[in-house]
């Protein structure tokens, strides 16, 4: 499996996989400082909700490196300023701001100097990274044993390896599930517009051997009228406390075709992708990206130009509609409200 992002402790940075390019070319960038990893973040150069959390933990400890406050006070502030440049960069993903605030609850119970924090937010971080391998095994662990013995699946997006710190949420029960020796197989939706499916699922799947098929978007329904899907398999980017989940745009019509044809709608993530402070999906904010990722490819304008473009990168599926939510602590069912605050 290819690495999302690596600390060099030796040039105090952050390498970060750019996923642009894949699958063409492999390509690591240096971030030497906080801006560098908002900038990533932004751009998608590193993308999916539990990659992007750890980055910007990392990002917060080049913020800390570069601090010139020696009073912890004015430190604090700084580091306050960091968080919050990067938790601007994608506000769906709760993880982002989670990943930070954990950081800074480290640093707010920190005494001493502030030249010896930066080793105290390092270690954060790693710790962060570190977890979110281990969950997503256990995710995967729980969730292989929703899958069949014969089983196709279908996913969306990508919530892979490469959208996590490793092994993945989604594609992390997929990966166990063929571990567990289980004769399964993979349909990937292309997902547009980045084309995250194609580009980035298909990959991991090749490059671990598991048969796996590509599908425009637009073909998911046919499919399954077909007969060729077992179970649909996501990650989510927010979970609110009734269980209604914030995901890639396109998981919710998979989500009401998988109910017309009564197939089983699984949601893969980490329990710190749940929200328990939202009550339902509409308080979850939707972050709209900009036009040419609809209107060009590859540099090219597929559109007459000055179309008008609507470009939610995320759309929000009830929870009405969806069979479990597995998490690294466990499978969660309804009712989501109760058993999500219980867990």
């Amino acid at each position: 499996m290819l690495e999302t992002m690596r600390w060099l402790s030796g040039e105090e940075c952050l390498e970060l996989l750019d996923q642009t390019k894949l699958p063409g070319e492999i390509v690591y960038i240096k971030c030497f400082d906080h801006r560098d990893v908002a900038s990533a973040i932004k751009n998608m150069v590193v993308r999916g909700a539990p990659a992007i959390g750890a980055a910007a933990a990392y990002g917060l400890v080049l913020a800390a490196s570069g601090a010139v406050a020696n009073k912890r006070e004015i430190f604090l502030k700084e580091m306050e300023t960091a968080a919050r440049e990067l938790a601007a960069t994608r506000p769906t993903a709760v993880n982002l701001s989670w990943a930070l605030t954990q950081l800074l609850q480290e640093l707010g119970g920190a005494t001493g100097d502030p030249t010896e924090f930066k080793g105290l937010l390092l270690e954060e971080a790693h710790t962060i990274f570190n977890e979110d391998i281990l969950g997503n095994r256990r995710i995967g662990q729980y969730g292989q044993e929703l899958v069949p013995q014969d089983g196709n699946i279908l996913t969306h997006c990508n919530a892979g390896a490469l959208a996590t710190a490793g092994y993945g949420t989604a594609l992390g029960v997929v990966r166990a599930a063929h571990a567990a020796g289980k004769n399964i197989s993979v349909y990937a939706g292309e997902t547009r517009p980045l084309l995250q499916g194609a580009r980035l699922t298909a990959l991991e799947m090749l490059q671990e051997n598991i048969p796996v098929t590509l599908i425009t978007d637009n073909m998911a329904g046919f499919l399954m009228a077909k007969k060729k899907v077992d179970l649909v398999i996501v990650g989510a980017d927010r979970i609110a406390s009734n269980g209604d989940v914030a995901n890639k745009i396109g998981t919710y019509g998979l989500a009401v075709m998988a109910e017309a044809h009564n197939i089983p709608f699984y949601v893969a993530a980490p329990f710190s992708t749940v929200d328990l402070d939202l009550k339902n999906g509409s308080g979850i904010p939707i972050e709209e990206r900009d036009q040419w990722e609809v209107t060009h490819h590859g540099g090219h304008l597929l559109a007459p130009a000055g179309i008008k473009v609507w470009n939610p990168a995320f759309d929000v599926t009830p929870h009405n509609l969806i069979t479990a939510i597995i998490t690294d602590r466990g499978i969660v069912q309804s009712p989501y409200g109760e058993n999500l605050r219980e867990m």
